[in-house]
């Protein structure tokens, strides 16, 4: 009996796995409003070019649109959406869009600006980023969501192109995490290996009212609860 050796327990190959939480059990709910669309392959491709792309920040100064123009938004009155915004600090941020905050995403867009200079532009106080894309045909059915690539604008001032995905592992991790906030910022435990176990995600949840135009112009206006105290944040998908 004294030469009893106490159980081994398991050792991964992955230096980081003592430090990674397991994976956590999915329990978001599909959306009322999910379409059954179908996978493109040449999103990936969109997305692979688009990652190549240098990220170009310029301060933001002006709070205009490209060409001091505004997308009509009297159309329809908006519903209320969840919108998140989330990456980490040096890489580029990505927008979650939901119901709710316990639905699966109904949007994901990689935008072309990093974490950290745009948590600098919102304490700064009001931030409009447009995205762009050219009209279809007119027999063309392409929701304006669902659209791949956009030109991307911050202020005024053109700084690169975002890019439609579906929603990774990683990014479905955050939101299930982040299932029982409805608005709010903070940071979570990095679990991507561009930052190492260490590394850590910024995020910001709010709510949003989503506002139709016309099939070619949408806008999510973020809805402080601070009222008029908050930074201002307006997101406007056109067709052009």
């Amino acid at each position: 009996m004294g030469d009893q050796t106490p159980p081994q327990t398991p050792t991964s190959s992955s230096s980081s796995s003592s430090a990674a939480p397991p994976p956590q059990a999915l329990t978001l709910l599909q959306p009322s409003s999910k379409k059954t669309t179908k996978p493109v392959k040449v999103f990936r491709v969109f997305r692979s070019v688009f990652r190549s792309f240098p990220i170009i920040t310029p301060a933001c100064k002006l709070p205009s649109l490209p060409g001091g123009r505004l997308p009509d938004t009297r159309a329809t009155a908006g519903a209320r959406v969840t919108g998140t915004l989330f990456g980490y600090r040096k890489g580029r941020v990505s927008l979650s869009i939901q119901e709710n905050p316990r639905t699966l995403p109904t949007l994901v867009l990689e935008l072309a600006m990093q974490t950290q200079v745009l948590q600098k532009e919102m304490s700064l106080g009001m931030v409009r980023i447009a995205l762009e894309c050219e009209k279809r045909a007119e027999k063309d059915k392409t929701k304006l969501v669902d659209e791949p690539l956009w030109t991307m604008f911050c202020n005024g001032k053109k700084i690169g192109y975002g890019v439609k995905r579906e929603a990774t592992e990683e990014d479905l991790h955050v939101m299930e995490v982040l299932k029982a906030v409805s608005m709010g910022a903070g940071v979570l435990p990095g679990r991507s290996e561009v930052e190492g176990p260490d590394g850590e995600m910024a995020y910001m949840r709010a709510h949003f009212e989503r506002v139709v135009g016309s099939k070619d112009s949408e806008t999510l206006y973020m809805l402080s609860p601070d009222g008029n105290n908050g930074p201002e944040l307006s997101i406007f998908f056109v067709r052009i």
